[in-house]
């Protein structure tokens, strides 16, 4: 599919933790979505920050020549950069911010700048059907948790996060007491089939419509330890039914918390995004849960879930559609609220 005059090429860059992502978005579809994975960090048992800025910046030109390559579009035919600036690692964001205002400002096209969770719920709109607004979105990543709002491309309200440990955080620091090694999450998921949530764990009780999995994450270590005192094999012995707790213990909070914001706003199309939402048995209680409910549930293609310069494209082409265009004065943040 090469592009004609009339389409808007938007080159995307992500890199706000340790993968490499571009992409081509036209029109606001994806034609291309390229993301190379640093595995490096498996090593150490999460993210080094300085390791991934140094894989960023050596992964970067051909992560980006790759996307072009594949969309079929030449860079006198992009419109503008889309980049993230934040959140995330400050390291990583610098060399992907970094390169964008470089490269729009030897094309002298507009740059854009994406708000990586923003990014998250927008990737609804890669392909159809698209939510209708308003809609309500559960985001879960490493990082965040969150429940948003939508009530436009550009318009968020965050009406519940977590007040300490993300969701994903609670799976990766539960799968390395369980010697899972990093990331965890994923291991859990493809363990936890074989076992059965047989071992209890306490849901804390938040007001509003906030998290907690500070708790939970201690509850749960608490208890391995005192089981493996009784008996140093009760791991290998447990596994699968560890797994399967864990798993069934932080996706019964997630869902527990997001019926109350349906049942709190009446909004009937439902959509979750983020890293963690590949989870299989969230995929599963999240469309249970608009069964429930009678709402229309939106899940993203796993590709659109993780970390992708695929959603920042997409992001970036609404914003380009409302000429929000960034200044070559701006810079990352770390922190960045929705």
């Amino acid at each position: 599919m090469h592009p004609d005059e009339s389409s808007i090429n938007i080159l995307s860059i992500e890199s706000s933790c340790d993968d490499t992502s571009a992409a081509v978005v036209q029109n606001g579809t994806p034609l291309s979505n390229i993301v190379f994975s640093q595995k490096i960090h498996e090593q150490y048992g999460g993210i080094v920050p300085e390791v991934a800025s140094r894989d960023h910046l050596v992964k970067i030109v051909p992560v980006v020549e790759k996307a072009l390559a594949e969309a079929a579009v030449d860079f006198d035919q992009l419109h503008a950069i889309a980049f993230t600036r934040g959140p995330g690692l400050l390291g990583s964001l610098i060399v992907g911010t970094s390169f964008a205002k470089g490269l729009a400002l030897s094309l002298d096209i507009p740059l854009i700048e994406v708000n990586h969770m923003q990014a998250h719920i927008l990737a609804h709109f890669a392909e159809k059907p698209h939510p209708e607004f308003p809609f309500l979105c559960l985001t879960v990543s490493g990082g965040h948790t969150q429940i948003v709002l939508v009530s436009d491309y550009l318009a968020f309200e965050l009406i519940g996060q977590t007040l300490d440990d993300a969701a994903g955080e609670a799976f990766d620091k539960s799968g390395k007491i369980l010697g899972l090694g990093y990331p965890a999450g994923p291991k859990i998921d493809k363990i936890a089939q074989k076992g059965h949530a047989v071992f209890t764990f306490p849901e804390p009780q938040i007001a509003h419509l906030d998290f907690s999995f500070s708790g939970v994450k201690t509850a749960i270590l608490y208890f391995i330890q005192d089981q493996i005192k009784k008996d140093p094999t009760f791991i290998q012995k447990n596994l699968e039914n560890l797994c399967a707790s864990i798993q069934h213990i932080i996706v019964k909070i997630l869902i527990n918390k997001f019926r109350k914001a349906i049942q709190q706003t009446s909004v009937k199309h439902i959509a979750i995004a983020g890293g963690v939402s590949a989870n299989s048995s969230l995929r599963a209680a999240f469309t249970d849960l608009g069964k429930e409910m009678n709402c229309t549930v939106h899940i993203p293609k796993f590709e659109y879930c993780t970390d992708n310069a695929a959603m920042i494209g997409v992001a970036g082409y609404y914003k380009y559609l409302r000429k929000q265009f960034a200044s070559h004065n701006i810079k990352p943040l770390a922190r960045y609220a929705l």
